[in-house]
């Protein structure tokens, strides 16, 4: 067989070289960080091996597609308007300035924009430990319009992770109050801990509540706060230093019950 076309994607972060049939059609696909082919096809075995011969470096092992575990299967069987998925970083954020933009003219930055400018910022720190066995989701909606933030889910556990815009700002914290720079207390520790309460009771799992700082210039904490882990913008990336609590299995368990837009309607 010739005529075999290689075409490199990505998927799920990793990178994924496909070996195409001239309509179109894929024979199989190549996994780099397994060094697997996956074949669709004996009769094609070695036509895609000469064709991906120069991207073979190494060892590598070649066969079918392995099974779908449950929790791929329970992904491929939902909705797309159930999948929390694809929610982008600041979802809400996004929806509400594009149905009430901010005017052109204006003093002061909307603090909408800074916010969701921060959410984005540690959002991309948070996709960033995927290749360790992370999960993150964005924009995760919980009945009467509360939101997180960024649900973390890997070998560490489970954490609701809320971004703090505070750029340039000194931030106090006096549990449960928090106050960035000039701007009104607020009890904003108090109400993460509901939030994990509630998305603990909705996937039947302890999720630790995190309170990120983006863009702090200082922080002032009077005394360890209750429950609740306070970082700054570098220290995110340590969250996936904390390993030994769920399995791998366990991890995609997790993951695809709360990708499921319905497991929220019950908190």
């Amino acid at each position: 067989m010739s005529g075999l076309r290689v075409i490199p994607a990505w998927r799920h972060g990793q990178e994924r070289l496909y070996v195409c049939l001239t309509d179109g059609r894929s024979v199989a696909w190549y996994e780099r960080e397994s060094s697997r082919v996956n074949l669709l096809g004996e009769e094609h075995r070695e036509a895609v091996l000469r064709a991906l011969a120069p991207f073979l470096t190494g060892g590598y092992s070649i066969g079918p597609p392995p099974v779908p575990t449950p929790a791929e299967l329970a992904r491929l069987a939902l909705h797309p308007d159930d999948d929390l998925a694809p929610n982008r970083p600041g979802e809400a954020l996004l929806v509400a300035l594009d149905r009430d933009p901010a005017p052109a003219r204006r003093l002061r930055a909307d603090p909408r924009q800074r916010a969701l400018a921060a959410e984005q910022a540690i959002a991309d720190v948070l996709d960033g430990l995927e290749g360790g066995g992370w999960h993150t989701l964005h924009s995760v909606p919980l009945p009467g319009g509360a939101r997180i933030h960024h649900l973390l889910i890997g070998p560490g556990g489970l954490f609701s992770v809320h971004t703090l815009a505070a750029r340039k700002q000194r931030v106090r914290v006096a549990d449960p109050m928090v106050t960035v720079g000039r701007a009104d207390p607020r009890p904003l520790l108090r109400e993460l801990r509901a939030d994990a309460d509630r998305a603990s009771f909705a996937l039947t799992a302890e999720i630790r509540p995190v309170l990120a700082l983006c863009g702090a210039a200082a922080l002032d904490v009077t005394a360890p706060p209750r429950e609740v882990r306070i970082v700054r913008d570098g220290e995110v990336p340590a969250l996936a230093g904390i390993g030994g609590v769920l399995k791998p299995a366990d991890v995609e368990a997790l993951h695809a019950m709360a990708r499921d837009r319905r497991t929220w309607l019950r908190v």
